[in-house]
């Protein structure tokens, strides 16, 4: 291993991830952290942690001077970028090789290549992977994009070329809402990314979002078997679990096969996702994105394969070749992972940073839960309102949703308003319970039980 000392470029549970990762490596880590973030548990467990600036990120996190300078600082030889922030920036990728370091993760080529909605939906189609009914390539002119939608037909999807978090998205069912819609999203990913560019394609109604972990070492891919993501709100995941429930073996292999076949065609390397619309009526599936990093629900793959997914990226990072073969992956049992975000579920989900008082962490067979959370800790209000992840895992779904439920019931986080009602009541749910589940689903579900979440607290 020519890593000796890893600089993590993020923050909260990821980083704690990440070091406990290096650990296990014998590597050695350093931990960047904001005013804000001073008292935070993955600087107290580095073994180096360098202040990068005022608490927020555009000054910190996403200020690459200051981030690179860390490194140098304290003779770093790479870089975890974690999720968020800089994970998938093509030119701090570039840039963290350019001083002589490593990136943990893809080069910046491909970053660019996959993060570029409308460049991954070409490489996919041209790697064989089925895509979504939609434009060719990006749009910028608008009356070009009416026409499209006329002959692929209604509802569509506007979306931004670049960016993602749901940022530019517009549903539209018929002409006028295309005309007062399309220049919106553009106005919105023109703000959000620095590029007003957009794509349409055909909604794909009740699907389901599941995508499936690849890693590769430049010159081989394997997959990691799927995840099933389609319990979110506002496009944002809330639940996941692995493998994909109620899914046919035929459709399985299908998936994984096709994500190969893309990851395979851009000589990844690296820890990625690539995402899919799977449609329960016909069987078929689509390609949507790629996402180049670590992703926040990786733990439920690590449970069902044996597989430390940030260890074998490191490695792989560091020019070793993929320590496995895909005939020695294989699915054990079944794991589901929940949010637990900082959120008031009886006030709309509204964001409770605080303080931690109480703190009791659910243990046993087959729990983990990863976290930054220690008692005392003051919760900063200036990042991303995820505290921690509750991962279970046992050998049958209905299995794994009791222990899901028993461990709820075991963690304890004082005064705190957190995600977990919403989940102790998900776990509940006769259609959760049977998978019978689409990526609109929760939506509803939370419009008809507001009444009940309304009367939850911690």
């Amino acid at each position: 291993m020519n890593i000796k000392t890893l600089l993590i470029a993020n923050r909260g549970e990821i980083a704690v991830r990440i070091i406990r990762a290096a650990r296990e490596l014998g590597i050695r880590s350093v931990q960047v952290y904001s005013d804000a973030d001073a008292d935070s548990l993955a600087v107290k467990m580095a073994d180096e942690a360098v202040n990068i600036g005022p608490p927020q990120a555009a000054k910190s996190y996403l200020n690459a001077a200051a981030l690179l300078e860390a490194a140098a600082k304290t003779g770093a030889d790479a870089v975890h970028p974690g999720y968020g922030f800089f994970s998938e920036n093509a030119d701090f990728a570039d840039a963290v090789a350019a001083a002589g370091l490593v990136f943990i993760g893809p080069s910046g080529d491909t970053i660019r290549l996959m993060g570029d909605k409308v460049a991954a939906r070409t490489t996919a189609a041209a790697a064989g992977v089925p895509t979504v009914p939609g434009s060719d390539g990006r749009i910028d002119d608008l009356d070009e994009a009416r026409r499209l939608v006329e002959e692929i037909g209604f509802p569509v999807m506007i979306k931004a070329a670049a960016g993602g978090g749901g940022r530019g998205i517009r549903i539209v069912d018929d002409l006028a809402a295309f005309d007062q819609m399309a220049p919106q999203a553009r106005a919105e990913a023109q703000a959000a990314f620095g590029d007003g560019g957009i794509y349409v394609e055909k909604v794909i109604r009740d699907a389901r979002h599941i995508e499936v972990q690849v890693l590769g070492d430049g010159a081989n891919v394997i997959h990691c078997y799927e995840r099933e993501c389609s319990l979110q709100r506002r496009r944002q995941k809330v639940w996941e679990e692995a493998p994909a429930a109620a899914l046919p073996q035929a459709a399985r292999e299908a998936l994984c096969a096709a994500a190969v076949q893309l990851a395979s065609a851009v000589d990844y390397r690296g820890a990625g996702t690539v995402e899919f619309l799977y449609d329960d009526a016909s069987g078929g599936f689509y390609f949507i994105e790629m996402n180049t990093r670590i992703q926040v629900e990786h733990p439920v793959t690590e449970f069902v394969t044996a597989i430390d997914l940030v260890r074998e990226m490191i490695r792989v990072a560091a020019g070793e070749p993929l320590s496995l073969r895909q005939e020695a992956v294989r699915l054990r049992g079944h794991a589901i992972e929940v949010r637990i975000n900082a959120e008031d579920p009886s006030k709309g989900f509204m964001p409770f940073p605080g303080t931690v008082g109480t703190l009791a962490v659910p243990g046993g067979p087959g729990v983990r839960f990863d976290s930054m959370l220690y008692s005392g800790y003051a919760i900063p209000p200036f990042y991303d309102s995820l505290l921690g992840k509750l991962i279970v895992h046992d050998d049958t779904r209905e299995a794994a949703i009791e222990r899901l439920r028993r461990a709820l019931r075991e963690l304890d986080l004082g005064a705190l308003k957190t995600t977990k009602p919403l989940f102790v009541a998900l776990a509940e749910d006769e259609d959760v319970r049977r998978g019978a589940f689409h990526t609109r689903w929760l939506e509803h579900w939370l419009e008809e039980n507001a009444d009940r979440l309304a009367g939850t607290g911690e």
